[in-house]
Parts: structure tokens; C-alpha cells; sequence
């Protein structure tokens, strides 16, 4: 069993694990951008907002990290991380291409805790941080790496701002997934880092991770959900469970007419709406390469604490929609042992991971 042994985060819900629950679980809408004070990094080929937020996150681990680093050979640790933007704002002030390179803040950890393993970036839009996990489940299972450091990043970047403006899928005001006055989705920046083993007695279980494509359209999904279901019933397959079994689900939730539409679909498929979800990128904002990382902490934390963050919309919910089971406002979780976070991306890439106690 792979097992994720520890956690770092920080999005604008807050800078830690204790601050994201407070302000997550109360429903918090903050604004979207990062204000806490990033920690410097002197290389140049590495010092981008990106590998900062990850940095932030390094030192937020510190005893953690110390003992995993000296449980394993340096050379069998990975380093797999989530990504779409990197640099790419950096880039048009330097012109150095290291700052492109997808890469470049999985090489950052790679170099900053001086290991000499396997190191990959992973960039399947907003797949990508589940996908993450997917690839250092595969380099463990396959004896490349005996424990793995994942990973997702992504900083609020003009370059995916003036696409999303194009496509017509940015809102002005806050995101409010769900409901029949939806308008699109906001963008937000965070990171989040993992140390994940195999067989650990304590942390939160991998259960099962289920991928797909659609193969439908570019930038629009399916709005049947028929793969996004069958991402959804794979992951249920591999943890060896029944949809009654799951006790919270983590919508992709952008706030898009079409992604809504699609995931409600896929959701009520299988769950009808007997299961509480949520859709948190209204606190978080859509985090991009990052998002799925980001949730997979929310997650993890929920797990810890026992309760589910609520789905802030104006409660206005789209008739046209299948009915959900939405998660309220100081609604109390009866049972939280099994999460299920959903991520699916442009292109059709479709990512869902089932965690447990």
C-alpha cells in the first residue's frame, strides 16, 4: 500500500495545514493571491515564484523531511512534480529557457535537498497533480524509486490568464460552482508537497487512482461525463469498494457552465445524490497544474480532522443539473474514512484518487 506519510501546503486559504482547515472548513473566501512572505532562492536557473511556494513548503516540513531523507538512499528518492506555468512570465523577462522547462521545479528539489534519483515534472493540465501521484505509485511499484516526493506548483501567470480570457471561461466576480448563475472560474496560485512511502504504518492510504481520455474536444469536456464516470468507477474498482462506502468527494468544481454539467453528470452516475461533496476552488481558486496537489491536501487534511469543507455558492443551484448532496455551512461530518478527489483537465485527461485513514 502507498501511503502518503506527511504533508506542506500553502494556497489563500493559509500558509499551513492548521490555517487551511480554520479558514476552509468555516467557508472562508480570501483573496486569491499568495501574501505570505516566500522564502529567497539565490540560483537563478531556480528562482521562480514556483519553486518559492515550494520552498515555503520544504520548510514547513523540515523534521519530516530530515528523517525521510535519511531513511532512504538519496539515489532511490524521486522527485515527481505537478506543473503548467513554471516560469513562464520569468522567461519573458530573462530569456533563460531553463525557466520553461516543465521540469525545473521537480530539478529544483532534486538539487536543493541533494539527492541524485529520478526526477520528472508532470503537466496534463489540470490533471496533473493526481497524475503526479499516479507516476510515483508506478516508480515504487516498480522498484525505480523506493519512496517518492510529489509535488504540485503553480503561480498566477498572465500567459494562462489571456488564454482562459480568449476561451471566455474567467469570471469576474468569485467562482460559484454549481449554480444557475455561474460564470466561469477564477484563477488562484498554491503549492503542496508529499513525502509518499510504501507500507507505512501511519498516514493516509492511496487507495485507488483511476485515469482516463475523452478524446472529445480540446478545451470543452463531454458533457455525459461517460469518461470521467469511468475514471470515478476505476479508482472505486482498485480500493476495492462500493460508491455507498465513500464519505466525501472533492468535486474539480471550476464554476464553467460546460465542466459543471459534465462532472454533476459523471457524479450522479454513480452516486446519485446520496454522497456529500464539495467544490473548494471558490477559497482556493483554480490552481491550474496545482490544483489537483492542492486538493489532495485539503483532502489528506479533512481526513486528519474529520470534517468535509462546505460548498460556497450562492445557493442558487442549476435546476438543470442533477441533484448533488451538498455539503453546508456547519454541517457536521458523520463519517469521514474514505475521500474521493476528482481532477479533470483540457483534452480530456481525467484523474480521480480514492484516499483513506
Amino acid at each position: 500500500m502507498i501511503t502518503i506519510t506527511k504533508t506542506g501546503a500553502i494556497c489563500s486559504l493559509g500558509e499551513n495545514s492548521e490555517e487551511i482547515f480554520s479558514n476552509g472548513a468555516a467557508g472562508k473566501l480570501p483573496d486569491l493571491r499568495i501574501t505570505a512572505e516566500l522564502p529567497e532562492i539565490t540560483d537563478d536557473k531556480y528562482n521562480l515564484r514556483c519553486n518559492r511556494l515550494l520552498l515555503h513548503c520544504v520548510n514547513q516540513m523540515k523534521p519530516d523531511l530530515e528523517k525521510f531523507l535519511n531513511k532512504y538512499d538519496g539515489k532511490k528518492i524521486g522527485i515527481v512534480v505537478a506543473t503548467t506555468n513554471t516560469g513562464i512570465d520569468k522567461f519573458e523577462e530573462t530569456k533563460n529557457p531553463e525557466h520553461l522547462k516543465m521540469s525545473n521545479p521537480a530539478e529544483f528539489l532534486r538539487d536543493y535537498l541533494k539527492l541524485e534519483g529520478f526526477f520528472c515534472g508532470v503537466s496534463t493540465a489540470c490533471s496533473s497533480g493526481i497524475k503526479a501521484f499516479s507516476t510515483a505509485r508506478k516508480l515504487i511499484n516498480a522498484g525505480i524509486c523506493d519512496a517518492v516526493i510529489v509535488g504540485g506548483t503553480d503561480e498566477i501567470s498572465k500567459f494562462p490568464l489571456a488564454g482562459f480570457t480568449a476561451l471566455e471561461v474567467l469570471s469576474k466576480e468569485r467562482s460559484i460552482p454549481l449554480s444557475k448563475n455561474r460564470k466561469g472560474m477564477n484563477i488562484g496560485e498554491a503549492a503542496a508537497l508529499f513525502l509518499v512511502e510504501k507500507d507505512a504504518a501511519d498516514g493516509i492510504k492511496i487507495l485507488g487512482i483511476g485515469e482516463t481520455s475523452d478524446a472529445y474536444h480540446a478545451a470543452t469536456p463531454d458533457p455525459e461525463g461517460t469518461q470521467a464516470a469511468n475514471a470515478m468507477k476505476a479508482a472505486l474498482k482498485e480500493a476495492g469498494l462500493v460508491p455507498e462506502k465513500i464519505d466525501y468527494i472533492n468535486l474539480h468544481g471550476t464554476g464553467t457552465v460546460s465542466n459543471d454539467l459534465m462532472e454533476a453528470n459523471a457524479v450522479y452516475k454513480i452516486f446519485k445524490d446520496k454522497v456529500p461533496v464539495s467544490a473548494t476552488k471558490p477559497m482556493t481558486g483554480h490552481c491550474l497544474g496545482a490544483s489537483a496537489s492542492i486538493e489532495t491536501a485539503l483532502c489528506c487534511i479533512m481526513l486528519e480532522k474529520g470534517q468535509a469543507f462546505p460548498h460556497i455558492y450562492d445557493g442558487e443551484y442549476d435546476p438543470k443539473l442533477p441533484p448533488l448532496k451538498l455539503v453546508q455551512k456547519n454541517d457536521t461530518t458523520e463519517r469521514l474514512n474514505y475521500i474521493m478527489c476528482n481532477a479533470f483537465g483540457f483534452g480530456g485527461t481525467n484523474a480521480v484518487m480514492i484516499l483513506g485513514k
